[in-house]
C-alpha cells in the first residue's frame, strides 16, 4: 500500500479518531508532510519508540502506542511473564498521560496487569519499580518539546537488552494491522483489577532504598 493510500485510510476510517482523521483532512496539499506522515511505520528500536508527535504512522500517536505494546504483550505472554505485571511511569510531555494510559489498557485487554504511577515520575523509580515487574516509560528525554517517546525496560530494571530486545522488536513487526491490536476501557480494566494506580507507597519505598545507597 502506497503512502498516500494509507493516508486517505487514516482520513477516512471510523477506527481512527475524529480529530486525528481531521488534523490529516487538513494536510491536504501539502504532499511532503503526508509523505513523511506515511512512507513508513515509526521504528521500534532496541529502546523502543521516539519520534514528533502527530497523527500518522510515521508519528507518535495512540495508534502507534498501542501497536508497539501489543508486540510486548505478545511477547511478555511468550514469556510466561503476564501474571507480573508491567508498571508504567510518564514525564511531564505533552501526550504522555494519554500514551502511558493507552499503553494500559492494551496490556490489560490481553489480560496483562498494569501498574500506572499516579502522575508524573522520574525515569530511576521506574527502574526501582520493574524490579518486581516489566515496565514501560512514556518519555523523549532529551529530545525537543514536539517529539515523545516510549522505552521498555526489563526486570533487571535496565532498558531491554538481548536477547529481549531483538525479540520484542520482531514481535513488534509482526503487528501490522491496527485490527489485531487489543485495548478495552478503563472502568472494566479497574473493575478486572487489571489496571492499578500506584503512588505514594511506592515513593517511599524508592526513597528508604535511595538512603541506603548515601555516603
Amino acid at each position: 500500500m502506497s503512502y498516500r493510500e494509507v493516508y486517505e485510510k487514516w482520513c477516512n476510517d471510523p477506527y481512527f479518531d475524529e480529530a486525528s482523521r481531521e488534523e490529516l483532512k487538513a494536510l491536504e496539499g501539502n504532499e511532503a508532510e503526508i509523505e513523511d506522515r506515511f512512507y513508513r511505520q515509526l521504528e521500534f528500536g532496541t529502546g523502543g519508540l521516539r519520534g514528533v508527535i502527530g497523527a500518522g504512522t510515521n508519528r507518535m500517536n495512540i495508534y502507534t502506542v498501542r501497536q508497539a505494546t501489543q508486540g510486548l504483550a505478545n511477547y511478555i505472554i511468550s514469556q510466561n511473564g503476564q501474571e507480573k505485571g508491567v508498571a508504567i511511569a510518564h514525564d511531564s510531555r505533552r501526550m504522555s498521560p494519554e500514551f502511558a494510559r493507552e499503553a494500559a489498557l492494551c496490556l490489560n485487554a490481553n489480560g496483562i496487569r498494569a501498574y500506572v504511577f499516579d502522575s508524573l515520575r522520574p525515569t530511576p523509580e521506574l527502574s526501582f519499580a520493574v524490579r518486581e515487574l516489566s515496565g514501560i516509560v512514556i518519555t523523549a528525554s532529551h529530545n525537543p518539546r514536539e517529539y515523545n517517546g516510549y522505552k521498555v525496560y526489563w526486570e533487571d530494571g535496565a532498558q531491554i537488552t538481548p536477547p529481549h530486545d531483538k525479540n520484542i522488536l520482531a514481535e513488534v513487526a509482526k503487528v501490522t494491522e491496527f485490527s489485531a491490536v487489543k485495548t478495552m476501557e478503563e472502568d472494566d480494566a479497574r473493575a478486572e483489577g487489571l489496571f492499578q494506580v500506584i503512588g505514594t507507597d511506592f515513593d517511599d519505598r524508592y526513597v528508604a532504598k535511595l538512603k541506603e545507597q548515601s555516603i
